[in-house]
Parts: structure tokens; C-alpha cells; sequence
């Protein structure tokens, strides 16, 4: 469960920005809580702003932390950059992540200071009685790095001589330490569909990738076709089929196509492939992946447009299953931007972000910070009055 982020200089967060999940004890309890020895988190967050306020940047730490995490070590090259951009104003500028989470019972804190070409310094901290001790540090020297490490046994050398764009987790991963597994699979559990140019949209590859997905986990793939029916779609069910398929050289693969199955009420059948169903379809089918994952093993979906090319109507139901516990039994988190203000109908004050742009930084706030505003105050009403900021100035 993810606590807390903090990150600063960033695309477009010059200074720093705080995504907090904690809720303290005055909020009233709500389906969206998580409560821990006493403390509760918020399930779900959503992300609301004008169009170029910054909210897909708002959204980005938290994958690029999961990439950085899991797959800078085997997935770039040894002089590859490292695929973010601080914000235009501060390039000669490190840029600063800290993420506060919980782990089997067990708080830790992991924080990363880097630019795009390489690491400043890499920790992992954890939480013993009401201090945090380091598990490991690693920092930028004239020479290389130097390293220090408690219960956390990666090779010294290795650490002090490993490549400057790249994660001393996943590198300790990648050299089977076994202490490294439980933290990867905690950042391979943030789910998204943002990659380090935006949103990654419902184009061929990304259906072919989460049919895939879908069809290597027949439990997932059954609540796909039963979501996708319920949505209705004009779909009574989804197959999966392996078919034979060319890649960019002409050589052929195999490849995993979703059908929509077709029935009308006089009894006749068809099916059609996915790439011939409307564009809503595809883009539901693509935002399956990740949520129905993450309902399913938990951790946290990251989701850029929530409500893009769906019915404003499927927005609460998306919202439900991360609400109750039959559906979300291990208490999953969802963080979201949209353009749909009715989303303020449905949540409380402490589990809305809205996002600003002012002189080309973009600044973020939760609106229980915001002075005046009650608890029981209609927030889309003020928000579609322009009292809370982040809309349009037309």
C-alpha cells in the first residue's frame, strides 16, 4: 500500500509536489478507506484539472518509479538517458522522489535523486519503532558510487561499479538477491497506462499486449468478458484466439487477438475482431488490464483519463469495485486523472487532487487543504462555479 509520494522537478512540477493517501482521523468513514493500527489511506483518488494543467505529469512518478525500479537494470542500454525530463526551467537540476509505503505490515521509504543521465544517490529505508533505518545507500562519488547496506547483502564491488542509469534494486534483482524480490514485486504491482510520452492509447499493439495478458490468466480474462458484457457494449462475451501474425521484418509470430461474441434478439450470431469494434470498446477493453490486476493481486492502478471514450455512467461502476471488499479484497488503490467534474459527486474532499497551471509550473492540491471548503459542501457545484481554481480560463 502506497502512503505517500513526494517528488520535485519534474516535467511540469518545478517544486514539490505531495500525492498523499493518508487521511488522518476527521474525515468522515467512507467505502474508499483503508484503515491500519488506527491510521486510514485512501482507495481511490481522482485527478481533476484543465487541459494542460499538468495532471498525466501528476500521474508519471508513480510509473516511472515502477520502470526505474524493475527494469532500468536489463531494459536500457548502458549509455542510454534516463527516459524522464525535469521541468524546462530547471534542467541543470537533479530531480527528487521520495515514496513512503507499506509492505507485509512493515513501513518503508525509498528515495531517488537523479537526472537523465544518472543517478545521484539511491536509498531504501525501514521503519524500526518510530525511526527509519537504512537497508541501503548509494551515492554519487568523483569515482563512481560508494554503498552501504544493512540486511540488504548485494556485492560491494558490484554496487560501487554499477552503471550510473540504472536501479541498484533491479540490479540486485537481476543477481538473484533474494532480499531485493519482495520490493520488486511491490513496484511491479503499480499498474498503469502511462509510459514516458503520455497515455498509452488502444492502438493494435496495446489490445494485442493485454489480450495476452488476459489469455496467460483465465480468471482475469472471465472477468474481463463479464465487465465487458455489463458495460454494455452490445457484447454477450470476449474470446481470446491465437492466430498467426507478422512483426516489423515480415517474419511471422503468434499472436493474441481478442473477438467480441454478437447475439441480436432474434437469435442470430457474430463475431467481430477487436480492431473493427468502436473505439469505446477498445479503450475499455485496454483499462481492464491494469484494474482488473490490480483488484485482483493488489497494489495500485494508475490510471491517465479514466473516463476517456467511456460512458460517464461506467465511471462509478469502475469506482465500486475498488469500494467494496468482494471485489477488491486486498485493498487495491486507485489513482486517476478525468474530465468528468460529476466524478466530485462521488467522492469526499480528502480524495480529490486538483491540478493548476500558474506561469508554467504546475501545482497540485487536495481539497481538504483548501480553507472554507465543509464537508458536506456541493464540490461540483463549486467547481463548476470556478470557486475551487483548475478549470479553464476561456
Amino acid at each position: 500500500m502506497i502512503k505517500n509520494l513526494s517528488f520535485k522537478n519534474f516535467y511540469s512540477f518545478a517544486d514539490e509536489t505531495v500525492i498523499d493517501f493518508g487521511l488522518g482521523k476527521k474525515p468522515t468513514p467512507s467505502g474508499y478507506d483503508i484503515e491500519i493500527e488506527g491510521e486510514r489511506y485512501n482507495k481511490a483518488i481522482a485527478v481533476v484539472g484543465a487541459n494542460g494543467s499538468g495532471k498525466t505529469q501528476f500521474l508519471k512518478p508513480l510509473a516511472f518509479l515502477r520502470w526505474f525500479a524493475c527494469d532500468s537494470f536489463l531494459g536500457s542500454a548502458p549509455d542510454q538517458a534516463i527516459p524522464f525530463f525535469p521541468h524546462q526551467l530547471k534542467g541543470y537540476e537533479s530531480s527528487f522522489f521520495e515514496l513512503e509505503f507499506m509492505l507485509k505490515g512493515v513501513d518503508y521509504r525509498y528515495q531517488l535523486e537523479l537526472t537523465t543521465e544518472a543517478v545521484v544517490s539511491e536509498a531504501l529505508y525501514e521503519k524500526t519503532s518510530s525511526q527509519f533505518s537504512y537497508l541501503f545507500k548509494r551515492e554519487k562519488t568523483a569515482k563512481g558510487y560508494s554503498f552501504k547496506q544493512k540486511g540488504f547483502p548485494f556485492s560491494k564491488v558490484q554496487a560501487e561499479k554499477l552503471r550510473s542509469n540504472a536501479s541498484l534494486l533491479a540490479a540486485a534483482h537481476s543477481y538473484d538477491v533474494a532480499e531485493a524480490q519482495p520490493f520488486i514485486e511491490f513496484f511491479n504491482r503499480i499498474e498503469s497506462n502511462i509510459v514516458s510520452s503520455g497515455r498509452r492509447h488502444f492502438q493494435q499493439g496495446a489490445v494485442i499486449d493485454v489480450a495476452e495478458k488476459f489469455q496467460q490468466a483465465p480468471a482475469l480474462l472471465e472477468k474481463m468478458s463479464d465487465a465487458m458484457s455489463q458495460f454494455d457494449l452490445g457484447l454477450n462475451s470476449v474470446e481470446i484466439r491465437k492466430l498467426v501474425g507478422h512483426d516489423d521484418t515480415g517474419k511471422e509470430e503468434q499472436i493474441f487477438v481478442p473477438f467480441g461474441m454478437h447475439s441480436t434478439s432474434d437469435g442470430q450470431r457474430f463475431e467481430l475482431p477487436f480492431f473493427e469494434e468502436s473505439s469505446g470498446t477498445q479503450s475499455a477493453f485496454v483499462l481492464l488490464g491494469p484494474i482488473l490486476n490490480t483488484l485482483q493481486k493488489g497494489g495500485i492502478a494508475v490510471i491517465d483519463e479514466l473516463d476517456n471514450d467511456l460512458h460517464p455512467h461506467l465511471v462509478p461502476h469502475l469506482l465500486e469495485w475498488f469500494e467494496f471488499d468482494h471485489s477488491n479484497p486486498h485493498q487495491a488503490q486507485l489513482i486517476f486523472t478525468c474530465h468528468t467534474p460529476e466524478v466530485l459527486n462521488l467522492l469526499q474532499k480528502h480524495q480529490v487532487y486538483l491540478v493548476e497551471k500558474r506561469d508554467q509550473n504546475s501545482e497540485a492540491w487536495r481539497l481538504d487543504d483548501m480553507t472554507g471548503l465543509r464537508a458536506d459542501d456541493n464540490l461540483y457545484a463549486k467547481y463548476m462555479a470556478g470557486a475551487l481554481g483548475a478549470t479553464p480560463e476561456l
